[in-house]
């Protein structure tokens, strides 16, 4: 897929985003932060699968998040073949909110070892085994991976392969929402989303893609 020139210095590329294949925990609804698990058999298969979603497109940048969930899936994808020079790049910004003391927890869980209601987006996270994270923290390091990448999107596409809830903060930033409005943006295992600039406002082109079995 070829990108038309930019026009009065609006950014013409597609920002393409690739959320890794379902794990074990995934699965089951388990926080998964920086946990490293790897890709069930399925995750593995949806992941080759998404790759048909990516067919025509060359990438000025694909980047990847560190953990193996996101760097198998980026594989499996075939992003090493779509990617430019650099080939599949690793930014740790682009690792999972870290859930500190909720990690491995459902959300059924943590409501019962709260004794109320509770979500990620609107009550956070409490210290445990690692520190935990902000939403504010979550956002600024994926702010600082769009800016990063804001030159490569004037007249090119480029991939950011990660996971759920950071993606989903990710997008509410590109576009110049609040951030807790990630909450309503569904993200599922395996999926394609696509932003993009329509008259210098940043859009959604499609969201949460799935490619059929």
């Amino acid at each position: 897929m070829t990108t038309p020139a930019s026009r009065d210095g609006e950014p013409t590329g597609h920002l393409v985003l690739l959320r890794h294949g379902e794990t074990e925990w995934s699965r089951s609804g388990r926080h998964t932060g920086l946990t490293d698990v790897p890709l069930t058999a399925e995750g593995r298969q949806a992941a080759r699968r998404a790759g048909t979603l990516l067919e025509g497109r060359r990438f000025a940048r694909v980047i990847a998040s560190p953990l193996q969930r996101a760097q198998h899936t980026a594989e499996l994808a075939g992003l090493a073949d779509l990617a430019g020079p650099a080939g599949i790049e690793t930014d740790v910004r682009l690792v999972e909110w870290d859930y500190g003391g909720y990690e491995g927890l459902t959300t059924t869980q943590i409501r019962v070892r709260l004794g109320r209601p509770w979500t990620v987006f609107d009550d956070g996270v409490v210290p445990g085994a690692t520190p935990g994270e902000s939403i504010e923290a979550v956002a600024a390091r994926v702010a600082a991976v769009l800016a990063g990448i804001a030159g490569d999107l004037q007249d090119g596409d480029v991939a950011l392969v990660g996971h759920g809830h950071c993606l989903r903060v990710l997008a509410t930033v590109f576009l110049r929402q609040e951030v807790r409005m990630g909450a309503q943006l569904l993200l599922d295992a395996g999926s394609v989303s696509v932003l993009e600039y329509e008259r210098e406002q940043p859009a959604i082109r499609s969201w949460n893609q799935v490619a059929p079995v």
